[in-house]
């Protein structure tokens, strides 16, 4: 694969003096398409293993010949370049399959987390316009009573379960509860559940995946896409609003895997292994699970969701090495490993996102492997990784690090984003760098006021950057809240709560006041057997918070609802509390 040079060290990024040996301060992007580094990988790494999905393993040349059949059953359906093929899938071998097979042939893939609703779906499905999804078997039926306006002709079913090894294919026939609860966790049941019917219900073909992988093999001659081409449509969270749409193209994803792999000096390409713990329909695991691990030629060990003990027993068999993961799987995992005694000592990196990692995880993460665990950066709009903590002595527990290679920052005024704020002061973070994003799919307006002149993004996140150019991230400028005419962030108060006995969880959001304005008012979740007194907790917050931050209001619940990467769901959170339950 060919290369381009990102030119000389920039003397206007003074961070990269933090940069661990062996990290580049400047970096030759690879050109072309992930087109390209699919086959640069399947070529450098054949007989090695590219994947292992309950044990079953598929080489890299057998990765490569899977993606060149389901490439022709796709443009069998009338798959073209610039179209776009949904994915509906959890991690597993399909989903790798499916996405290089789309990209193969110039389309553009569009994730989908599998467990969404039928509302969810069908917005996002109205706002790209596939006409051909790929689903996982116990989410067909949903997909498949998508209105007819949604344009979606084509539904290729994907089960799980023959892609296991033959031995726990056999395990799962068994009639017992054990075996039937597993067996329903990973297919559509005979009897499932099936959605309303539609409105307008829709004549749609479904076939089976190796119905797809029967039509043959793509020739070799086809056209492929330029690395400035659209490759994957990836949905942002929507704090406030509908998702939106973000444009990645196959520069964005090829410069954040490279930049990736520049961050963690050490890999050894060919002999790594990483573990997919993070869903792939999510940016985080998309690039960090998939893009990254397969173009180092590590073997991706595939799991369907989170479970500990399947991570666990994994392990036992191929020693994870590095692991990106969130706070909440990084603690389950060594809290698990030290009740059975289990090593971790293989893993030598980790690399922790979307929410703050606690000093106690990293401490008690790194004394059970030895190895190092990071705070990053980043956004869907951005790869998703800008920023990361050096892996050496240089790092800064609390921070997110320093921009990485080729990326560059400013903090400004998010009222004035031409006016750039004195050092140490609190701004809104611009990101500029190889990684950002191309826009909004079919949101011109959204896409002009997040991405600015020379290509500055506006990541809505209010930071601050300490003397040696460390980046803490304070709050989400459309979560702050306003009451009195004060702005309050939530964060700052939760950590607040957080330091008072008793209280495990806790997540603080505005509420409309009538006359305008908004209360702060904080949800709490105590840890098991403990008694929280509203009044008390209250009182502790005005000793240590000025009065107009102080909550209005405190909410004890059971739990706090999260995405599967473990981000605390704050409008869900809102919505509730709003509606008085």
């Amino acid at each position: 694969m060919s290369t381009r040079s990102a030119g000389p060290r920039r003397p206007d990024r003074p961070w990269t003096r933090h940069y661990s040996p062996g990290v580049p301060a400047s970096l030759t992007l690879p050109e072309g398409s992930l087109v390209d580094l699919m086959d640069s990988s399947v070529r450098r790494y054949g007989n090695k293993t590219a994947l292992e999905f309950f044990g079953a393993r598929t080489s890299y040349r057998e990765l490569g010949a899977s993606i060149s059949r389901a490439a022709a059953g796709l443009k069998a359906l009338g798959v073209r370049a610039g179209d776009r093929v949904a994915l509906v899938l959890p991690n597993c071998p399909q989903h790798i399959i499916a996405f290089h097979a789309a990209l193969r042939l110039g389309a553009v893939v569009v994730e989908h987390n599998p467990l969404y609703t039928d509302r969810e779906l069908r917005h996002q499905f109205e706002d790209h316009g596939a006409t051909v999804a790929i689903v996982w078997d116990k989410a067909v039926d949903k997909v498949r009573q998508l209105p007819a306006d949604v344009g979606l002709q084509s539904i290729v079913s994907v089960e799980l379960i023959p892609a296991m090894p033959l031995l726990q294919r056999l395990a799962l026939r068994l009639p017992v509860p054990a075996a039937r609860a597993a067996r329903a966790a990973l297919a559509a049941g005979k009897h499932a559940p099936r959605p309303r019917p539609a409105a307008q219900p829709a004549r749609r073909t479904v076939l089976a995946w190796k119905e797809l992988l029967a039509t043959g093999v793509l020739k070799k001659r086809h056209p492929r896409p330029a690395a400035g081409d659209l490759a994957v449509i990836q949905y942002t969270s929507g704090t406030t609003g509908q998702p939106k749409g973000a444009m990645l193209t196959h520069a964005n994803l090829q410069a954040n895997a490279a930049q990736g792999r520049a961050w963690v000096p050490g890999l050894e390409d060919g002999r790594e292994t990483v573990y997919a713990v993070l869903p792939m329909f999510h940016a985080y695991g998309l690039t960090l699970c998939m893009t990254f691990a397969l173009s180092i030629g590590a073997k991706l060990v595939l799991f369907p969701k989170f479970d500990v003990d399947l991570v666990l027993k994994a392990h036992k068999k191929s020693p994870a090495t590095f692991l990106p993961a969130v706070p909440p799987i990084y603690d389950r995992i060594a809290a698990a490993a030290a009740e059975r005694g289990i090593a971790l000592d293989s893993i030598r990196f980790s690399i922790s996102g979307a929410m703050n990692l606690p000093t106690a995880t990293v401490e008690t993460w790194e004394k059970a492997t030895g190895g190092f665990l990071i705070e990053g950066y980043g956004l869907t709009e951005t790869s998703p990784i800008a920023l990361g903590n050096p892996f050496g002595p240089s790092r800064k527990p609390g921070t997110v690090g320093v921009p990485f290679p080729l990326t560059d920052i400013r903090v400004v005024d998010p009222r004035n984003v031409l006016q750039d704020r004195v050092p140490g002061a609190e701004g809104e973070l611009l990101i500029r760098g190889p990684q950002v994003f191309a826009g909004y799919w079919n949101r011109p307006q959204e896409t002009e006021e997040a991405l600015l002149e020379g290509g500055w993004f506006r990541t809505g996140d209010i930071v601050s950057v300490d003397e040696d150019d460390f980046v803490t991230v304070r709050d989400r400028i459309k979560e702050l809240i306003i009451t009195g005419g004060f702005n309050v962030f939530p964060t700052e108060v939760e950590d607040v709560l957080s330091e008072y006995p008793g209280v495990k969880d806790v997540c603080v959001v505005g509420l409309p006041r009538q006359g305008g304005g908004e209360d702060v008012v904080a949800a709490i979740v105590a840890c098991a057997g403990a008694g929280i007194d509203p009044e008390a907790l209250l009182a502790f917050a005005r000793g240590n918070l000025a009065a107009y931050k102080v909550p209005r209001r405190v909410a004890l619940v059971d739990q706090l609802p999260r995405s599967l990467i473990g981000k605390v769901l704050r409008r869900e959170i809102r919505d509730t509390l709003v509606a008085g339950r």
